[in-house]
């Protein structure tokens, strides 16, 4: 049964914000304390060696400016001061070089480990979170947030905190060597420059996040578009998806257009105000050197400074730009754990205890009411029985509820009021895995993984062998078609399994709920997309199969349902009559109706089959 999700849904969790999504993540990073230790002493150790290279080229200069009969120059000493200057040049690379040995593990693990949590808790929530999302949006979100934490971190740890460290031992260095004022300009610019490109890039940022909007709305329909392939193609809606594509496009490429203008006026803004401050510093190094208080290896020294601390800021707009982009789209995925379980185990939740796990369990449905909507009631005081080891039908028109009946007993919904019970105990008060592992389910529309017919099959036991496989299988009358393909069980079936045909997927569901071999078995319309000779053989081995053990079956052909000790007839979300297929005959009700109507369909079928036949 289709059915609308409930419309009120939140589409996604409130926004953390920065500094709670970097606390979120800190756990994940500090998982190994000592390497994040040894790898922020490789930065500081770093940038102590990157400050120590103008220092020595300022003594170098200095020495050779001496004249060639200076007492004070040896030449010992520029040899010294050459050999020292390479020293610290390989030490930079070397700690930087080491940081990033140290720190990748410390990256990788937190990507993994929140990666793994994410998608597990999507796993983990409602049906009707499932059916509300949309596939590509979900993908985007996640592989967004996976790289947002490396490129956090990677900005962070090897662009935003060296720069820091460097600006800080650039501004003691100037102030302790020098007079203040070279600490003030250096400062003050620097101040100047971070707090125009904080403004400007926030400005900017509308940009980038219309930008990512139209990116996950683009994919969203390009994915959904492509997963619908054949209805695109049977009513020839080719141009009006292009079109549909292109609009999100064509929003995108609007405001990436718009970003990089602003880039523009960002870049010119910091241009500014960098040479500003190196002409003013220079200005008074030039004068200081004048007036015979500075040396020209203190000039050199003091525009070494400048250069190598302005180098990184130029890149400051990007990396602020990055790492508020990659906060917001670990906002976006971190906001994916923070959707709510609508269904959850209770912290006292038991795993199912069955009484007759072979014959299978006694299932009680006890004055269920139900609804997706409020507006809209599914069920209406719904009070049925089904005992161990017997097959209960549930018939009736399209709408009536037949199919929630199966979703309530996995618990993909809870009731709203009344109660549904397994060997008498209330499915709300026991573990949901245990209560899965015990139900075994052949839906009515099959969707089968994009891999081969072996593992679709295998996939009710993971752990089975290949001969139970090829059991299941011969039981669900596909083995002889497999072993037909040229690749047999390693036949790839195609995205949702399109590669096969409405029958052979059904059959293929058939076969993986066999080898799962639950104890209690729901047929959701299982034999519908089958043709009669093969409906045939398939509904002798469910008979079989459901002879002594508990079974549901949802149906539409009453044919197939005549064997079961129970049949409820469902109208408007009510049971309106109930009893075996003799009994409801004889009531003259509706399933008389339906049986009358079906019988009379299938005889004009069965004469045009034996003329054709003749």
């Amino acid at each position: 049964m289709r059915h609308l999700a409930n419309s009120n849904l939140p589409a996604r969790s409130k926004n953390l914000g920065d500094w709670a999504t970097i606390k979120t993540l800190l756990p994940y990073v500090l998982k190994y304390p000592w390497r994040v230790g040894f790898a922020l002493s490789c930065l500081v150790l770093a940038k102590v060696s990157n400050l120590g290279i103008p220092i020595v080229l300022k003594y170098l200069i200095d020495d050779l400016a001496l004249s060639a009969d200076d007492p004070k120059r040896l030449l010992i000493v520029p040899i010294a001061l050459i050999f020292g200057y390479g020293a610290l040049r390989l030490a930079s690379s070397l700690f930087t070089e080491l940081r990033e040995f140290l720190f990748s593990k410390v990256t990788q693990h937190a990507v993994r480990k929140i990666a793994i949590e994410v998608f597990e808790h999507l796993h983990s929530l409602s049906l009707r979170f499932h059916l509300a999302r949309q596939t590509g949006g979900v993908s985007r979100d996640i592989d967004r947030g996976s790289r947002g934490i490396q490129s956090l971190i990677s900005y962070s740890l090897y662009s935003i905190v060296p720069t820091i460290i460097e600006f800080s031992l650039v501004l003691i260095y100037l102030g302790w060597n020098y007079d203040w004022m070279y600490a003030a300009i250096t400062f003050t610019a620097l101040v100047c420059y971070i707090i125009y490109t904080v403004k400007v890039t926030e400005w900017r940022t509308q940009y980038r996040r219309k930008m990512n909007e139209m990116d996950t709305s683009a994919n969203q329909k390009a994915i959904d578009s492509l997963l619908n392939f054949e209805t695109v193609k049977y009513f020839g809606n080719e141009k009006f998806e292009a079109s549909r594509y292109d609009t999100f496009l064509a929003s995108y490429q609007e405001a990436a257009i718009q970003s990089q203008r602003s880039l523009a006026v960002l870049n010119i803004g910091q241009q500014i105000i960098i040479v500003i401050g190196l002409i003013a510093i220079l200005w008074r190094a030039i004068l200081g050197v004048e007036a015979g208080l500075l040396t020209l290896g203190d000039l050199v020294l003091i525009n070494t400074l400048m250069i190598q601390l302005y180098i990184p800021l130029n890149f400051l707009g990007v990396i602020y730009r990055e790492i508020k982009q990659a906060l917001l789209d670990m906002d976006n995925m971190f906001s994916l754990l923070g959707k709510d379980r609508e269904i959850q185990d209770k912290p006292s939740a038991q795993a199912l205890q069955l009484v007759e796990p072979k014959l299978g369990p006694k299932v009680v449905f006890d004055q269920v009411n139900f609804f997706y909507d409020p507006n809209r009631p599914i069920l209406k005081n719904v009070q049925f029985e089904i005992l161990p080891g017997t097959t209960t039908a549930v018939v009736g028109r399209s709408g009536s509820g037949k199919s929630t009946l199966a979703r309530l007993l996995f618990r993909f919904y809870d009731v709203q009021s009344g109660s549904i019970l397994i060997d008498d105990q209330p499915i709300k008060e026991i573990q949901q895995a245990s209560l899965r592992k015990a139900i075994g389910i052949v839906p009515q529309d099959t969707v089968l993984f994009n891999d081969s017919i072996g593992y679709n099959i295998a996939y009710g036991n993971p752990t089975a062998s290949q001969l139970e496989i090829t059991q299941a299988a011969k039981a669900a009358q596909i083995d002889e078609f497999i072993m037909s393909l040229p690749d047999g069980y390693q036949t790839a079936v195609g995205e949702r399994g399109l590669k096969l045909s409405g029958g052979e997927k059904q059959r293929v569901a058939i076969a993986r709920t066999l080898l799962k071999d639950p104890a209690l078995l729901i047929f959701d319309e299982a034999t519908s997309a089958l043709d009669s000779k093969t409906e045939k053989a398939i509904q002798a081995e469910i008979n079989k199969l459901t002879s002594n053990r508990t079974a549901l079956i949802i149906a539409h052909r009453l044919s197939t349902i005549v064997h079961a000790e129970q049949i409820l007839v469902m109208s408007a979300g009510e049971i309106v009559e109930r009893g075996t297929h003799e009994q409801l005959i004889a009531l003259q009700g509706q399933y008389a109706q339906m049986w009358s109507m079906q019988q009379q369909e299938s005889e004009p079928l069965l004469a045009e089959v034996t003329s054709t036949g003749a």
